[in-house]
């Protein structure tokens, strides 16, 4: 029999924590943050299966537009075709295997770097130079390897998993929960990518409570919200969330004057969702931003990270300064939970780190943990 908890797998031992009940949790053992082994693990039974958020569809609206990603290893493109049906497909080569695309853009054909074959936009070989002499060469016979592709309430949704079950079905709570703030409708402002030195649990972690919005926020949002406002109920199956009120005064987090569909407390109510295993929406009447993460390894995340604003503030007079308000309020925030998180996983490595009790305001914490061990240890 085992004596000590450290003795267990990193799996078997989140197992074990979360087996205890929300009433007796704990914070997740540092060993689920710092282990190479469970950090594979993670791209290979969730990252690898799972459905993952490159984006907003709104941010490929063109025919040709275009962004890349990696997702488990796998090089993508995600592009407008021509035929203006968005599609994900692999970003190699059907020749010699270079990477095609780089970053995000508009293409009218895709045109490999290395030798020069061209791809339609659905990714049908077009042409390829100095191949005639090559009997068994058909340029028919080429098209680039086509992943899933969905697009839902606006997120642009891509999994390497065929039998992934589609987003509309898993995710249909969501959907019925948020239905009268419009969120297919909220318009991307800005979005970019950043690397911080930290797991990417640590992160989800992070967003999932709003327990230190006094302190770790003090500068920024931190006092528009009160920690006796929080409702935080238990998580469903595939997600979790938590609610807040904004302050009145903090107008673009609430309601425009012209909006009709929501009434109440749901006027400035802000739902912070988080839809396995790494889509992290915020989401307010008035704006919205969110993060998709990616782990690289234990020690450090892959964001992206993306916002903008509700459909009745963009016919405002005075959008360009809402929108340059949101950015650098949300910047700011950046910079803080930055220094949090990363702070946060330097302590996780600590011989002397210990798993302390979750606060009530922690619940998504819990649910997150039992969702890992449930796909983890399948």
């Amino acid at each position: 029999m085992l004596d000590t908890v450290e003795a267990l797998s990193p799996v078997k031992e989140l197992v074990a924590n979360v087996a205890a009940g929300f009433e007796h949790a704990r914070a997740m053992p540092k060993s689920v943050y710092t282990s190479e082994e469970f950090a594979k693990l993670e791209v290979d039974k969730i990252f690898a299966k799972q459905w993952f958020c490159a984006g907003r569809s709104t941010s490929l609206a063109k025919s040709g537009d275009y962004l890349t990603l990696n997702l488990a290893g796998e090089p993508i493109m995600v592009i407008r075709g021509q035929d203006g049906i968005l599609r994900a497909q692999s970003n190699v080569c059907l020749h010699r295997m270079s990477t095609l695309l780089e970053g995000k853009g508009n293409k009218t054909s895709i045109v490999c770097p290395y030798h020069g074959w061209t791809y339609k936009t659905d990714g049908c070989l077009r042409a390829a130079p100095a191949m005639k002499q090559n009997k068994d060469f058909n340029v028919a016979a080429y098209r680039l390897p086509q992943l899933r592709c969905e697009e839902w309430l606006g997120w642009i949704m891509v999994s390497l998993n065929p039998d992934a079950p589609p987003v509309a079905e898993q995710f249909q709570d969501v959907a019925t929960m948020i239905a009268d703030y419009d969120m297919e409708n909220y318009v991307e402002a800005f979005s970019e990518e950043f690397v911080w030195g930290t797991n990417w649990k640590v992160l989800a972690e992070n967003f999932m409570e709003s327990y230190h919005l006094p302190v770790c926020h003090a500068g920024t949002i931190g006092g528009l919200s009160k920690l006796d406002e929080m409702i935080c109920p238990p998580g469903e199956a595939h997600f979790n969330y938590h609610t807040i009120l904004k302050e009145p005064s903090f107008k673009i987090g609430n309601a425009h004057p012209s909006n009709t569909q929501l009434s109440g407390d749901r006027r400035r109510m802000t739902y912070l969702l988080a839809l396995y295993p790494s889509l992290l929406i915020t989401l307010t009447p008035g704006y919205f931003w969110y993060l998709s993460l990616h782990p690289l390894g234990p020690a450090q995340v892959q964001v992206r990270f993306g916002g903008g604003m509700s459909r009745d503030f963009l016919n405002d007079a005075d959008t360009d300064e809402h929108f340059k308000k949101l950015k650098a309020l949300l910047d700011e925030v950046n910079v803080e939970d930055k220094s949090c998180t990363e702070r946060v996983y330097r302590g996780l490595c600590s011989t002397h780190a210990t798993p302390g009790h979750l606060s009530h305001l922690e619940r998504p914490n819990f649910d997150f943990a039992t969702w890992l061990a449930r796909e983890l240890s399948a």
